[in-house]
């Protein structure tokens, strides 16, 4: 055989280019000794060939380029096309000798399997899986040789199109080999999955099997037997009713059969099968190194494996997850940010140094975190080993979260973790020291210290905090420069905890107490006042942003010129553009005050690779837009105050009516304490987010300097580059140390990057992998209903808007804003909206605060929100009950 043709035997993984990945695969396990069906594989240079002879390929790929994966009519009709012209064309004489001489020598009374294999099939980042064509139970020569032919065309499906397109690969650069493989007829056929494809279970081997051919389970025509096995021992074993089989005919082709009744319900496979297939699918594992989705089937007493492929949908494990010993839980501190986007490593780098807890020292990074798939996790396990932290924590999850809540209460629950939970010599002492402190001085804003005293010391603290750092980051430069932004990230949580967290924290305990006093003093339900008294809280940094936008954009409201430059989408040129039009100068002299204050922000502004607004404002003008399109001059402040004079009115309501009460004037007084308390201090509780961005901002200037100068000396390709490495990696650079490989390094880091915004991020997971899910509990909410968490009370009715970036956000009055998460970043747009629904949050996580200052209803970690709500659907949101409602769909 030659390049044309390849036995099984020729080829490996490295013969990707040749045979594909399926191909390259089935060559790697018959090389390593598994039970593999024999055959051969038509190679990339036999379909080049075949290509070679149409003259109408070369304008049929142009069109393909341009295409889109949402053009479904194009493609149908683009592909259709194809497909019949490459029928019509004859295999060239020289591959079609190859061909017929690989199969006399495999026998030629043999039947065959015959699989398109396609260059970008079966890899560890994308399997392409049921993109091509296959052919079972082949027969005769030209039967086989048809076969060849159509799977060749199959490259051009409709679902093959469409799924480059999606996955942005150039259609001229996925080519097909095909493999002809000897046609097993199973008596039992199915899929083996060495890593439970559900919850993502590393050390649980998931088994599928149905009768017959495995094609039946595959097409989803019929219920398969589930088998689990964890650590040799069979676990699961849900027999299901598998009420028809594909068989092989003895001419050639197949049949679909409906089974007897008695055989339809009977156990695919013995439990000793079950076990020694589950040992083969471990064996497939450890040779490649990697969780694989392997097909199988069984005949004549042996088991063979037809197919074995990456498993491409598995979230990664946090890094060094085995490192603590015994199970472990992970959560997702991005949910817990309101900002689920994979980082860069240096972002990463960055958050993990901050972390101030388990650090031999201020520069190292928190050895309970950990990233996995572009994003920050913390081992929370050994706070477990503290009684009052396993009933407090989960409540305090559900504050931030509540499927994350749910999720811990449920993982405490299993008695497996129960008799495990670790227990950490002199960790409750430590968390005593560290957290005690913060309570007492809490407890003291709570009820001694004056109120009016507190926003003046949090300002004080921040200025002091800006100070030191400015002191220790300017005049350095190299790795002088990056140790200490090391020490500054690493001490800057340590100092802000004790010194800011007692005030907002005061705010918070003041909320519980308004809440439990009013219901317990005036009767079940009158604790909602707190959603009234949350209005329009003063000196909320992040509210007052907000504020400042609507102002900008009612200074823009006079100027025809200014509101074409704020539509016209040029950042970078804005202000230089501002000053050739009429009224520029006034809005350019606000438009720099606002930077000046509030320029470090940006959306996902804890990932200190994004671009802050004073660098980009791309996603800053289209929030000054959607204000002038939805909002009148002048409505968000006097929205605001009159949200301000509900909450005094419902304060002076809340007075009266507890002084007619039995010691009426104490309840007053106390009450009357504890809403002054809650309306000062919690207006505060953004002030450490500000402050930790205003630190960002500076470090951001600092790294981007760095790598500055490492392109300069050519160290790094671009200045950017920069971010593609850690702190402690780019200190070693910049004091001369060389890095073997850097720069394809920076290039596979930005390739796996890639491939990690394609991940949906679980909100916690376990050392094994399990992704753990809280179940939430059906709600009071209408049939059909999405539920979610209600964190801002009100119905509201109107248009969705779904905005997956603020930067694309375009709400007209009236429309609901459907988002993945907010983080402060997307604060401008709330203005313009009359409702909001997120995928991930909570109760107390920043845009349910924000929407319950600005009254609008809202509902939080509702699930592929983005998805199941379409642009444009008229839906009702409860922000009372949790839920939303589609009632009417925006299209077909």
């Amino acid at each position: 055989m030659n390049g044309y043709v390849l036995a099984f035997e020729q080829v490996d993984q490295g013969s990707l280019s040749l045979v594909g990945g399926k191909g390259a695969n089935l060559g790697e396990l018959t090389k390593a000794g598994f039970p593999v069906p024999a055959g051969f594989c038509v190679t990339t240079d036999a379909y080049l060939a075949f290509l070679a002879q149409s003259g109408e390929m070369a304008g049929y790929f142009e069109q393909l380029a341009v295409v889109k994966a949402h053009q479904l009519d194009r493609i149908a009709e683009l592909g259709g096309c194809i497909r019949s012209h490459l029928l019509t064309l004859p295999i060239p004489e020289a591959v079609r000798s190859l061909i017929l001489e690989g199969w006399r020598r495999a026998g030629e009374q043999e039947s065959y399997a015959v699989r398109s294999s396609a260059t970008a099939e079966d890899l560890p980042t994308a399997s392409f899986a049921g993109q091509q064509d296959t052919y079972l139970n082949v027969r005769g020569e030209e039967a086989l040789l048809q076969a060849i032919r159509e799977c060749w065309a199959s490259l051009f499906t409709d679902r093959a199109i469409a799924y480059r397109a999606k996955n942005g690969f150039d259609h001229r650069s996925v080519l097909l080999a095909v493999v002809v493989q000897t046609m097993v007829i199973p008596d039992v056929s199915g899929i083996l999955f060495t890593a439970d494809p559900v919850t993502g279970h590393r050390n649980t081997v998931s088994i599928d099997a149905s009768f017959g051919l495995g094609e039946a389970l595959v097409s989803g025509l019929v219920s398969a037997d589930l088998y689990q096995v964890q650590e040799g021992r069979l676990v699961k074993k849900q027999v299901s009713r598998k009420q028809i089989a594909i068989h092989a005919l003895p001419e050639g082709g197949t049949v679909t059969k409906r089974l007897p009744e008695e055989e339809q319900q009977r156990q695919a496979l013995k439990d000793a099968q079950i076990l020694q297939l589950a040992e083969l699918g471990e064996r497939i594992k450890r040779h490649y190194g990697t969780d694989q989705d392997v097909e199988w089937c069984y005949a004549q007493g042996r088991f063979y494996i037809v197919q074995s492929r990456p498993i491409t949908s598995l979230y990664p494990v946090p890094e060094g997850a085995a490192a603590g010993g015994g199970l472990r839980l992970f959560l997702s501190f991005g949910h817990q940010q309101m900002m689920t986007d994979a980082m860069k490593p240096m972002g990463l780098s960055l958050l993990r140094t901050m972390l101030p807890f388990d650090k031999p020292s201020a520069r190292e990074v928190s050895r309970v975190t950990a990233a996995a798939g572009g994003r920050m996790y913390v081992d929370i396990t050994d706070v477990f080993g503290m009684k009052p932290a396993r009933r407090l924590l989960p409540k305090l999850m559900k504050g931030i979260d509540e499927q994350m809540g749910i999720g811990v209460e449920d993982f405490l629950q299993r008695e497996a973790v129960r008799r495990g939970i670790p227990r950490r010599p002199g960790l409750p002492r430590h968390a005593l020291r560290f957290v005690g402190p913060i309570l007492l001085r809490a407890v003291n804003n709570l009820l001694f210290a004056r109120v009016e005293d507190a926003r003046p010391a949090v300002t004080s603290r921040m200025l002091a905090s800006l100070e030191q750092a400015h002191k220790r980051l300017s005049g350095q430069t190299g790795a002088a420069r990056i140790t200490a932004i090391q020490e500054q990230a690493g001490s800057l949580l340590r100092r802000m905890f004790p010194g800011l967290m007692p005030y907002p924290l005061a705010g918070i305990l003041s909320s519980r107490l308004i809440r439990a006093l009013a219901e317990r003093w005036l009767g079940e339900g009158e604790g909602e006042v707190i959603h009234v008294l949350n209005k329009s809280l003063h000196g909320n940094v992040t509210s007052e942003m907000g504020l400042r936008i609507g102002d900008l954009a009612d200074l823009a409201r006079p100027y025809p010129d200014v509101i074409e430059l704020l539509q016209d989408g040029e950042p970078m040129r804005f202000r230089e553009r501002l000053r050739l039009v009429e009224g520029g100068d006034a809005f350019g002299e606000a438009w720099d005050r606002f930077l000046e204050e509030y320029g470090m922000r940006c959306p996902g502004e804890i990932d200190v690779t994004r671009p802050r607004w004073r660098e980009d404002s791309a996603t800053l003008l289209p929030a000054v837009v959607s204000h002038l399109r939805a909002v009148e001059q002048g409505e968000h402040r006097a929205k605001f105050a009159r949200g301000a004079e509900e909450a005094e009115a419902a304060r002076r309501q809340l007075a009266a009516r507890l002084r007619q009460q039995p010691f009426g004037w104490c309840k007053a007084k106390l009450m009357d304490r504890l809403v002054r308390v809650f309306r000062g201090l919690m207006a505060l509780r953004e002030h450490p987010k500000y402050l930790m961005m205003q630190h960002f901002g500076m470090i951001r200037q600092c790294l981007l300097e760095e790598g500055r100068q490492l392109a300069a000396t050519g160290i790094l390709p671009t200045r950017d580059d920069v971010f593609y490495l850690t702190l402690e990696e780019l200190r070693k650079l910049s004091q001369g140390e060389r890095l073997d490989g850097l720069r394809e390094l920076i290039e596979a880091r930005k390739r796996e990057l890639e491939r990690f915004r394609t991940l949906t991020p679980p909100r916690l997971m376990t050392s094994e992998g399990e992704i753990v899910t809280g179940r939430r509990k059906p709600g009071d909410a209408p049939e059909g209903a999405l539920l979610g968490t209600p964190v801002s009370s009100g119905v509201v009715e109107g248009i969705a808007r779904v905005v997956l970036r603020p930067e694309e956000a375009k709400l007209k009055p009236g429309e609901i804003m459907i988002a993945p998460f907010t983080d402060p970043g997307w604060t401008p747009l709330f203005s313009s909206a009359v409702g909001l629904v997120m995928e991930v949050g909570g109760l107390m996580t920043h845009g349910a605060v924000v929407a319950r200052e600005y009254g609008l209803p809202a509902v939080v970690g509702l699930d592929e929100a983005t998805r199941l709500i379409r642009d444009g659907d008229r839906i009702r949101l409860d922000g009372t009950r949790g839920y939303v409602l589609v009632l009417e769909r925006s299209g077909p």
